[in-house]
């Protein structure tokens, strides 16, 4: 299970690397996951501290410290 945590992890990497903050919408889109897989990937990159969060008003942004 971790080897495929660290995929989903790696695709939201992919997903953000050179880009501003996106949305979790969009962050799925790009990286072809599903909800689970994305707060799996999301969750080893905070635990990592590799990602920033902004609270937005609808939604949160997430980008790559």
């Amino acid at each position: 299970m971790n080897e495929k945590v660290g995929e989903f992890a790696g695709a939201i990497w992919h997903a953000l690397d050179g880009k501003n903050a996106l949305s979790m919408k969009e962050i799925k889109k790009a990286a072809k996951l599903k909800n689970d897989e994305f707060y799996l990937g999301m969750g080893w990159l905070l635990r990592e501290d590799k990602i920033n969060v902004t609270e937005g008003e609808e939604e949160n942004y997430y980008a790559l410290k």
